[in-house]
């Protein structure tokens, strides 16, 4: 059995509560601390806590991601907490060194991290005392060095993002239930869901100002988990995914695992011949070594968006065929692509409709 750990803003928000509670009674460190707005006693461990001053003091928490490949593993999360005066706010949550900040200058602490942090702390807080707390993740700027961060604006450092304060291995087959059980609390509530394929996905989606309570996590069970959305009464899936793996759906192939099955240069190739191009340009495709150097030679030849375009129809129409198939219902299907830097590069005549829909619950 895989085992699951948390993402980076539990370990940041544990990391802040010690510290605030270490300050407010110096003699009672917390060798961990329960948060709440997790599933379950999370029980989140402390690694070190230290009063620097009379308002202020130092906590850290090492990331646990569980089984999942993550490179924040055993990651130091610093949480410098200082008591002042109310202010505006009574919270006030700061980038330190290591974490992030968009184009814009604002911290990269996303809504999540945000609400963790304002269920854990403000209860807290006394009515006359404002609390600023800095994150701090002393690995973070060679970390981010390592991700594509900076290509969605993300500058010097992590991110503090995500929908679920739970990391799972999402390659593992015994973690289906659990996003069958996730998808099915979604669509209970929502009729337009959308399915996001790994970390860029969703943050692609929250760009698009998608609300994270319509956001499915698939890993690559996109094949089940469509079937799952039309039995439990779905009227639309948007699908958002990196055109190198979603692309696989517009060759039948519905579980995006590279262990599986891949082709997805044949299947660029094969949408050159259908849209026009000649032998040489689907040959140029072939001998690409990754899909994104394949869509980069295809812009060279100006195919790019014709045969992008019909990707996402054909996987928008391969994937409502599949849901009628094997759940007997029909469920609308749209498809937006990005690159590896997290730039959109098609979608099919669905989408923007779709978007539009879901967009309006915020």
């Amino acid at each position: 059995m895989a085992r699951t750990g948390y993402t980076l803003p539990v370990f940041a928000v544990a990391a802040a509560k010690a510290a605030l509670v270490h300050l407010q009674n110096s003699d009672h460190s917390l060798p961990s601390v329960e948060l709440d707005l997790l599933p379950g006693n999370a029980d989140i461990p402390v690694h070190q806590v230290a009063t620097l001053e009379t308002t202020s003091a130092l906590a850290v928490t090492l990331s646990d991601p569980g089984d999942n490949l993550d490179l924040t593993r055993n990651t130091p999360v610093w949480a410098w907490v200082k008591i002042s005066h109310r202010q505006d706010q009574a919270l006030i949550l700061e980038a330190g060194v290591g974490v992030g900040k968009t184009i814009m200058g604002e911290a990269a602490i996303y809504d999540y991290a945000r609400r963790l942090f304002d269920a854990n702390l403000l209860p807290l807080i006394p009515a006359d005392q404002t609390v600023t707390v800095q994150i701090i993740l002393p690995d973070g700027r060679e970390l981010a060095k390592r991700t594509s961060n900076e290509a969605f604006g993300i500058l010097n450092g992590l991110s503090l993002l995500g929908t679920s304060g739970i990391s799972q291995p999402m390659s593992a087959a015994d973690h289906l239930e659990e996003f069958r059980a996730d998808l099915q609390q979604k669509a209970s509530k929502h009729p337009n869901l959308v399915f996001c394929l790994g970390s860029n996905g969703q943050q692609v989606a929250q760009r698009l100002s998608i609300p994270e309570e319509v956001i499915v996590t698939t890993g690559n069970w996109l094949g089940a988990l469509l079937v799952e959305a039309g039995l439990y009464n779905a009227q639309s899936v948007l699908l958002i995914g990196y055109q190198g793996k979603l692309i696989k759906l517009a060759g039948g192939i519905f579980n995006t695992s590279s262990h599986l099955a891949d082709a997805k240069l044949e299947i660029i190739a094969s949408a050159v011949i259908e849209t026009g191009g000649d032998i040489q340009a689907a040959q140029a495709v072939l001998q690409a070594p990754t899909a994104d150097a394949a869509h980069k030679t295809l812009i060279e030849l100006r195919l790019a968006d014709t045969v992008f375009r019909a990707l996402a129809e054909k996987i928008s129409h391969k994937a409502e065929i599949y849901v009628k198939k094997y759940a007997n219902v029909s469920v609308q299907v749209g498809v937006i692509l990005f690159d590896r830097k997290g730039l959109l590069i098609s979608q099919d005549g669905k989408a923007t409709e779709l978007l539009e829909k879901i967009q309006m619950l915020r």
